[in-house]
């Protein structure tokens, strides 16, 4: 079972990326995803999370209207678009697999660490002038 992050890099103020993160080893299309950020030295945040289709999709405050998740089951790829990025959006952003099978709906609460059983590596995010 493997999560793979990627696309990061550096970028402007204002700019745009898009991260994918793709997924083998198990059913793809039966789990949620969601993505994390950890910047140094802040605990870990829930950035959003997707159903396992893509009529579901939850974002924390901090990214609400910048960031657009979305998912190709066709794929087993998982994006994360991040647009009119932040000096504060810097961080390793991470994917990673809800650990119920079938969730459609998602929550806030699916934005809690504790509830993932499998991470992705982790992809580097930095965002300066």
């Amino acid at each position: 079972l493997q999560l793979q992050a990627c696309g990061g890099g550096l970028v402007q103020p204002g700019g745009s990326l898009r991260l994918s993160c793709a997924a083998s080893g198990f059913p793809f299309d039966d789990y949620a995803i969601g993505w994390f950020r950890q910047a140094p030295g802040k605990e870990r945040e829930g950035v959003s999370c997707i159903g396992v289709s893509d009529t579901s999709t939850v974002y924390a405050d901090s990214v609400k209207g910048r960031f657009t998740i979305s998912r190709d089951n066709a794929k087993n790829t998982v994006y994360l678009q991040m647009d009119s990025l932040k000096p504060e959006d810097t961080a390793i952003y991470y994917c990673a697999r809800f650990f119920l099978r079938t969730v459609v709906a998602v929550t806030t609460d699916h934005l809690r660490d504790e509830n993932y059983d499998y991470w992705g590596q982790g992809t580097q995010v930095t965002v300066s002038s």
